[in-house]
């Protein structure tokens, strides 16, 4: 199956041609329309290049990767989480079932994000650059964790996980002796990450019926990305987490940015009740 996601290479490039047209028309005072969308779309690929340049950087320490998803997943068993396994064994014995979350898994990541930005940017500007800047700490909060390489439990031998796209032939991965060092970098997981964020985001911002899409993404991110045996249920609970964290650190950003300017607002006041006018309001 090709691998329909660009390398970072790719992105980079994309991204460099995008930022120079936006350059250009800036610089020229022209195409004042065409200008946000550039910027934007720079920006956004740009972050998508990070990406996938933390998880080929992931590559090194292959075999301490692969312990460390033994550890998750006997840490997992240790907190009496639900067993993967469960979840594989539901599409298993249905081919078309795991073809399905294959294809799911390999084409929808990138292409949901791609469609709720473009969305959000065109139906919900005002909205538009929180969740941008939520998506891209989101991102960077992710990237900084895969620089520790981590295996999906597809690799770790010894826990009975299969790897569906391979059986299928439907893997978007190449192999490296055994291994793609693109695919050590499961912990956490930016395709749950990305994939709460979308439904969060439409279901705050739009009160069309249509926001409920957001959600079913979501549900059907995390059931694929752990029947398909690319995540751990722990990938997805860090990247939640993360996202909550991220929420909660730009929410007290904005409170304390609120106090300072109440606070120098009401230093710019005159003082009424030292002048006596209080009496005379």
């Amino acid at each position: 199956m090709p691998n329909l996601m660009w390398t970072w290479q790719e992105a980079a490039a994309v991204t460099g041609v995008l930022a120079a047209l936006w350059g250009i028309l800036r610089l020229r005072d022209a195409g004042h329309r065409v200008q946000p969308f550039l910027r934007e779309a720079s920006l956004i690929i740009g972050l998508y290049g990070l990406w996938q340049l933390a998880g080929d950087l992931a590559g090194s320490g292959t075999y301490a990767a692969v312990g460390r998803g033994k550890w998750i997943w006997d840490v997992e068993r240790t907190l009496h989480l639900p067993s993967e396994h469960t979840v594989q064994a539901w599409i298993l014995p249905h081919p078309l079932l795991v073809e399905t979350a294959n294809l799911y898994y390999a084409s929808m990541h990138f292409t949901a994000l791609i469609v709720f930005l473009v969305w959000l940017f065109v139906r919900h500007p005002d909205a538009y650059s929180h969740w941008r800047t939520t998506m891209a700490l989101l991102t960077a909060a992710c990237l900084a964790i895969q620089f520790l390489p981590v295996a999906p439990p597809r690799m770790v031998l010894g826990i009975g996980l299969a790897d569906t796209a391979m059986q299928y032939g439907q893997s978007v991965y190449g192999t490296v002796g055994g291994f793609d060092p693109d695919q050590l970098s499961a912990m956490p997981s930016v395709h749950v990450g990305w994939a709460v964020l979308i439904a969060l985001c439409a279901y705050r911002v739009s009160t069309s019926r249509w926001r409920y899409l957001g959600t079913a993404h979501a549900a059907m991110t995390i059931f694929v990305v752990v029947a398909t045996g690319n995540h751990f249920w722990a990938d997805g609970i860090v990247a939640v987490a993360l996202l909550g964290a991220t929420l909660g650190a730009q929410a007290a950003t904005r409170s304390r940015i609120r106090r300072r300017v109440t606070g120098r607002k009401d230093l710019t006041k005159p003082d009424v009740e030292k002048s006596g006018l209080v009496d005379v309001m």
